[in-house]
């Protein structure tokens, strides 16, 4: 099957009429994507896409039955926005946006957690499921080819690369998971892998992480004493100088915290094969599949 989504995902797009959200509105048409609905306030009644616009997520949702978000609104009013989704029942909120204040990204991720509702991001490339057509984000849906491999990601454009390589491969993923760059981001590699565990289309697992935090060190620690299926992971960042913030806000190490070898470790430790390069993961892959 898939995490996440499923067949009954029905798709609202917040900030619909900007030019994000307009251009990525209709990509996700293109691949498939049931978009049922956007929102932008005082643009309702009007068409993006032929995807009709409303003011509110409350209007949305009671005309057209969206039940999950993808948010394009700017950073400053991002947070707003998820409140407005979470209050909703909305679930997953993919929010796309970067550059969220911190504060912002903990108010709303501890909100969804008291609903249950999974925040995706922010600053993330979204999520996809090629076996179902459901792209909630921005990722270039024709790499992704339908297959048995949950993949998740801090980054971005690792995703992209890797979900290529694996397609070119022969094996095909399942669903795809943009974790975020931020230092504070909702789906947490820990919580990707117990929802990967019990997909049953789900027959491996590759988690693509960065220095900074120790979101890996956690889940390997729970990939050491409970997960059975193969797990195929790669660290970005290897040759990043302490201190120095990188691509990402969350991607700074300082001392020995947040480093490329301790979470390279971590996770061999745990029985995880570790890719030297991307480009070695889908030969990781096929040797434990």
């Amino acid at each position: 099957m898939a995490i996440l989504v499923d067949r009954k995902t029905r798709v609202l797009i917040q900030g619909i009429t900007g030019a994000q959200g307009t251009f990525h509105s209709a990509s996700m048409l293109k691949y498939g994507t049931k978009v049922v609905a956007g929102t932008s306030p005082g643009k309702g009644g009007e068409q993006v896409n032929g995807i009709p616009v409303y003011d509110s997520v409350k209007e949305a949702k009671e005309a057209q039955g969206a039940n999950a978000s993808v948010i394009f609104v700017p950073a400053p009013f991002a947070a707003d926005s998820a409140f407005e989704a979470i209050d909703s029942g909305l679930n997953p909120v993919v929010i796309i946006t970067e550059h969220l204040p911190v504060q912002d990204e903990i108010r709303v991720i501890h909100a969804a957690k008291q609903k249950g509702i999974y925040i995706v991001g922010p600053n993330t490339p979204g999520v996809i499921a090629p076996g179902l057509k459901q792209k909630l984000g921005i990722m270039p849906g024709h790499v992704f080819a339908d297959g048995p491999v949950g993949l998740m990601s801090r980054s971005g454009t690792l995703t992209y690369e890797i979900a290529a390589g694996i397609t070119n491969a022969g094996i095909g993923i399942s669903t795809a998971i943009g974790l975020g760059g931020d230092p504070c981001v909702g789906l947490t590699p820990l919580e990707g892998i117990k929802l990967f565990e019990k997909d049953k289309k789900t027959k491996a697992v590759v988690l693509v992480g960065e220095i900074g935090g120790d979101a890996e060190e956690r889940a390997a620690a729970y990939i050491k004493e409970n997960v059975q299926i193969p797990v195929v992971g790669f660290i970005a960042g290897r040759t990043a100088p302490p201190g120095k913030r990188m691509g990402h806000a969350g991607a700074i190490i300082s001392g020995s915290t947040g480093t490329a070898d301790a979470k390279i470790k971590a996770l061999k430790d745990a029985g995880v094969q570790v890719a030297e390069k991307p480009s070695d993961v889908g030969r990781l892959l096929k040797m434990q599949l």
